[in-house]
């Protein structure tokens, strides 16, 4: 056996090498180190070298860091050009077939019920599509009295882009892409009134606190406060308070065979006009002095019975309507009578314009006049299309609109400009669905609404939205008979009231909830 002792001797040997050669070079090291921090150990010459190459430590470190930054921006600018020719270089997209028929001029027929008012003569019986939008655009227009402001967009956007362009030679069709690009609700709820159906509430009569036994010919509410009035032939006129609850009544007051056949606010609601059904007389109710005054004859007017009446909307005039075709102006103040206007045939309507500067007045052999208020002179005279006998006459509160109604139920809706400028005007709407004669026309306060209706059949009123010309489906109930014989009608001052006066002595009262206030 050999024993280990050599091994372990020369493995010791080798150790011993390796700690002399580290020891050693820490040696080295430290020299090295006091060499290059001591400032004397670098001659002048060294010095001058240095500073010429290099410009010295501090403008080194600058020169150092300003060209990492530069290349960083560099390598950057480089990568997002990359990435922007990557997007704008997209591959464009080809139809996968192309049909012939499509580039073929199609024609519509313009027999179509619904396309008949298009029609301009009666050799047209079939229209190419592009022509046919035409008429659509001028029928809409028509219908909207103009352009509206919301329908030109398309170009607003054509010319703030063409502008866009000019200025700065860039596109702005990244905003339309970034839109495009998310998820949400970009489209607010709208404040017009939606057409179809209209949400509104049953609510209690308004005359719930004292009903009449008789039938009721006046529903009408104040122009400025939470009130409403109904009148009837029981001879009596009523206020009530209108919250949808309990509707309180506030007075009521009683005139002496006097059954009211007509009773309106004075424009300022501080008076109370109201006339008879066979009397040349008529009242007149100071609500603030609380005095009931009457006023037997008006000192020019040779009338036997004074029945119909309108009251300016600025309160200066009152308008009685005669016999024989005639006009009576008078001066709301005094009574006084003004001068008269004289129309073909007997007067079956009259309304003043939302101004008070015009008075648009209907007659039985179809025929509407616009009188000039001020010089009493017929501005213009047009016949109401397809109409034999005119019932009943409205002006919108925008002064957009007038409705003309007839005894064959149709209510012929026009727009102002074309009832002032032609003698056969077109209407926008004829709209057909009273089957008698309309008896009661009224717009709300917004032109959102026109309430026809007729006193000649029960549940005999509609509802139409403008400016759709649509009728509302869920008014009245379907086979729920609610109002019987519809005397008169009207919205309240915001319209968030609807009331119509019935024949059964009751003044139903409805509230619209599209509409937040009274």
């Amino acid at each position: 056996m050999q024993s280990p002792r050599p091994v372990q001797k020369q493995t010791s040997k080798r150790l011993n090498v390796h700690s002399d050669n580290q020891e050693q070079e820490k040696v080295k090291r430290l020299k090295h180190l006091e060499q290059l921090s001591a400032p004397e150990s670098k001659t002048e010459v060294e010095l001058h070298l240095e500073e010429l190459l290099f410009g010295g430590e501090d403008e080194l470190v600058e020169r150092l860091g300003e060209g990492l930054t530069t290349k960083v921006t560099e390598d950057e600018e480089s990568d997002s050009e990359v990435e922007s020719a990557e997007k704008n270089t997209l591959p464009s997209k080809k139809p996968v077939w192309i049909d012939d028929e499509d580039e073929l001029e199609e024609e519509v027929d313009m027999t179509h019920r619904f396309r008949k008012d298009m029609l301009k003569s009666d050799a047209e019986k079939k229209l190419p599509k592009n022509k046919l939008q035409r008429r659509l655009r001028e029928q809409f227009q028509r219908a909207m009295g103009g352009t509206p402001s919301w329908a030109d967009t398309d170009t607003k956007k054509k010319k703030g882009r063409k502008s866009t362009v000019d200025e700065s030679g860039e596109d702005d069709d990244d905003e339309e892409e970034g839109l495009l690009r998310k998820t949400g609700n970009f489209i607010a709820a709208s404040e017009a009134l939606p057409r179809g159906i209209i949400q509104m509430k049953n609510c209690l009569d308004a005359n719930h606190e004292r009903p009449s036994n008789a039938k009721l010919t006046t529903v009408q509410f104040h122009p400025s406060a939470q009130v409403v009035m109904t009148a009837g032939i029981d001879q009596s006129i009523s206020l009530f308070q209108v919250d949808g609850k309990t509707n309180p009544k506030i007075q009521s007051i009683h005139l002496e065979r006097f059954p009211v056949h007509k009773a309106r606010f004075s424009a300022d609601g501080e008076q109370v006009i109201a006339t008879s059904i066979h009397n040349k007389m008529f009242y007149v109710y100071d609500m603030m002095g609380g005095k009931i005054i009457p006023v037997y004859s008006v000192r020019g007017l040779e009338e036997r019975i004074v029945k119909n009446f309108e009251v300016s909307p600025e309160g200066s005039f009152l308008l009685i309507m005669g016999k024989m075709g005639y006009l009576h102006l008078l001066r709301m103040k005094t009574k006084e009578l003004i001068a008269s206007m004289k129309i073909n045939g007997h007067v079956t309507g009259a309304v003043f314009s939302p101004d008070g500067s015009k008075i648009y007045s209907h007659s039985d052999e179809g025929e509407v006049y616009i009188w000039d208020v001020k010089s009493r002179r017929c501005l213009n005279r047009f016949t109401d299309e397809g109409c034999l006998c005119g019932t009943s006459i409205t002006v919108s509160k925008n002064g957009q609109y007038v409705a003309c109604g007839s005894s064959s139920g149709v209510v012929n809706v026009y727009t102002h400009d074309d009832c002032l400028r032609e003698t056969n005007p077109k209407p926008v709407k004829a709209v057909m669905n009273l089957v008698t004669a309309a008896t009661s026309l009224c717009f709300n306060s917004t032109t959102e609404v026109l309430s026809i209706g007729s006193s000649a059949a029960d549940d005999a009123v509609r509802l139409v939205h403008i400016p759709s010309f649509t009728v509302f489906s869920n008014f009245p109930v379907f086979r729920r008979k609610i109002i019987y014989l519809a005397q008169c009608m009207d919205f309240s001052p915001r319209s968030g009231f609807f009331s119509i006066a019935t024949n059964k002595g009751k003044a139903l009262l409805y509230r619209l909830k599209h509409y937040s206030d009274f």
